[in-house]
């Protein structure tokens, strides 16, 4: 049958199993966002304040679900706008889709009103990014974009579709979305071969659990190799999840804010297995030094990141959680009591502290984990709130920890947490932020307010840019250069004001209770946490130290 553009795409989404879409109308996309008005029974938009609030919305989608995400914008500062969010997406492997509309094919190349090249502006964030100027091929190249963008190791692709080709008609006849499996065809026998005989070697494996583990499913063939190993088992922020953070061998995160236990033992383990990890810097700190007397395994779907950062000494490329599959087939249960025993004596020496005095950022992540019995799903901006969710909440199951890794972008959070709210609707959804974050994206207060989404945000609230005023403190002298935040910004009126309910919290006591009243309100709700200023995140490692220079406030008080 014949259809316009606008309705091959939308007939494409529905192809695709979309019913939820993000985004933000404008002139050149127009022709579909009349489609969608047509189809609003089949596909839900959502209209959020900002188009970036849209691709962070997109992403929070996908990563709850893993499904892939959607967003729209139009033309020019539209599409632009878009660009932070598919970054964001692109550093965590994220499947997003990103739909965009173009000035007409005929004003191309001549500084058209909102005309900007966003094909080629997103090619080095993108897995793919392809304009859209023939009807004909509009369909398939929708369709196209949705197996790359979850494919193999998954990311964000844009389509750029010009205004005459929403108009345009074209024949357009139903397909069967393409089943994309997991990554097998690379997976070879003398690697998995290699990895058991090192495996079988080791007297004090460690392993390192990162996000890939988490894309590809991978969490019981993980806590059966963890067990089978009887291994201690580490994870990078975004790998949380993957292996419960209730689990005995587990010794929290591991790199620059990661426990003492799991920066130490790293460095004493003689096998370490690197999971779906890409060894960011952040995690190894010195690379050079990083893990210096272990042999290296690791397994990721990507060949392009074995020995990209750090040298291994077996890699086995493939879907994770099918590399998992093949070596519990091959591993026997191991006795690694002593070397178990080890780590459980460095938990015991050092565990996570705060100061117990007063109303801190780790006391509030303690009390959302108590009341929500470490059941929601946290989403978080960026900063040191960010690293305080990461260590004190708990990660029992995948896909319950929503946050900005590789990027670290600022003002993503409510966003994402609309879109994981959209997303799991049986879930509690909380994001995390820092004043400083908050400022950015709270428009999106007024997205879930009028979307009358029970989403919760609180706002760990020191006045301050938390995080760079640590390092100001740490190693700039105590130059407070532009990190102060000390105005009359009242939160709870902000929240009033966007349509949502306002909570003020100034004391320990007041935090459990302002949480529980959050959840049984059932709308969009800020909690303004007042906490000090010069509240740090510890442990920590210097950037670019190795692993072992660790330290915490006691270390420092010691110097």
């Amino acid at each position: 049958m014949k259809l316009t553009g606008s309705e091959i795409v939308i007939e494409c989404l529905k192809e695709q199993g979309v019913d939820t879409v993000f985004g933000y109308p404008g002139g050149t996309i127009l022709n579909i966002y009349d489609e969608l008005y047509k189809h609003q029974d089949e596909i839900h938009h959502v209209l959020t304040s900002h188009e970036q609030g849209a691709a962070h919305a997109a992403d929070g989608y996908a990563r709850a679900t893993g499904k892939v995400g959607v967003c729209m914008a139009t033309s020019g500062p539209g599409a632009t706008n878009l660009v932070t969010g598919i970054a964001t997406a692109y550093m965590d492997s994220i499947p997003v889709v990103a739909i965009t509309a173009n000035v007409g094919t005929s004003l191309l190349g001549k500084d058209s009103f909102q005309e900007v090249d966003i094909a080629g502006i997103v090619m080095p964030i993108t897995k793919h990014s392809m304009i859209v100027k023939d009807v004909n091929k509009l369909a398939d190249t929708i369709r196209r974009a949705f197996m790359i963008a979850k494919s193999d190791r998954p990311g964000p692709v844009l389509v750029d579709i010009t205004k005459d080709v929403t108009a345009d008609t074209a024949e357009y006849k139903y397909q069967e979305p393409v089943y994309v499996g997991p990554s097998v065809s690379e997976i070879r026998d003398e690697d998995i071969e290699q990895a058991v005989q090192l495996i079988d070697e080791a007297k004090k494996p460690f392993i390192f659990v990162g996000g890939g583990a988490v894309i590809s499913g991978a969490s019981e063939e993980l806590r059966t190799f963890a067990h089978t190993l009887n291994a201690p088992v580490t994870d990078s922020l975004m790998g949380k999840g993957a292996f419960s953070g209730t689990d005995e061998l587990y010794t929290g995160m591991l790199g620059m804010h990661g426990t003492k236990t799991s920066n130490l033992g790293v460095t004493k383990c003689d096998l370490l297995i690197a999971i779906g990890a890409r060894f960011s810097d952040r995690v190894t700190g010195n690379a050079k030094a990083f893990a210096k007397n272990a042999k290296i395994i690791h397994i990721d779907v990507d060949a392009a990141e074995i020995n990209k950062n750090v040298r291994t000494d077996c890699s086995i490329i493939g879907d994770v959680n099918e590399v998992l599959k093949r070596l519990n087939k091959k591993i026997h249960p191991k006795n690694h009591d002593e070397w178990v025993a080890e780590i459980e004596e460095m938990k015991a020496q050092y565990p996570l502290r705060y100061n117990p005095d007063g109303l801190t950022g780790p006391y509030v992540i303690e009390e959302l984990y108590r009341v929500t019995n470490g059941d929601a799903i946290v989403v978080t901006d960026v900063g040191q709130h960010q690293m305080w969710a990461a260590q004190y909440y708990k990660y029992k199951e995948p896909r319950t920890l929503i946050t900005s890794g590789g990027l670290g972008t600022m003002g993503y959070g409510l966003g994402a947490a609309i879109g994981a709210k959209l997303g799991r609707p049986d879930k509690t959804v909380v994001n995390i932020g820092g004043d400083g974050c908050f400022r950015m994206n709270m428009n999106e207060i007024a997205t879930a307010a009028r979307n009358h989404l029970p989403v919760i945000e609180i706002v760990i609230n020191n006045h301050v840019l938390g995080m760079v005023r640590q390092w100001q403190t740490l190693f700039y002298g105590h130059r407070y250069s532009n990190t102060v935040l000390n105005d009359q910004v009242d939160f709870v009126k902000v929240a009033e004001g966007l349509g949502a309910v306002g909570i003020r919290v100034t004391k320990k006591e007041e935090v459990g209770p302002a949480i529980e009243r959050a959840i049984a309100l059932q709308t969009t709700v800020v909690i303004d946490c007042q906490i000090d200023c010069d509240d740090k995140v510890f442990p920590m490692v210097p950037a670019g130290a190795p692993l072992e220079d660790v330290f915490d406030e006691k270390d420092l008080e010691k110097k």
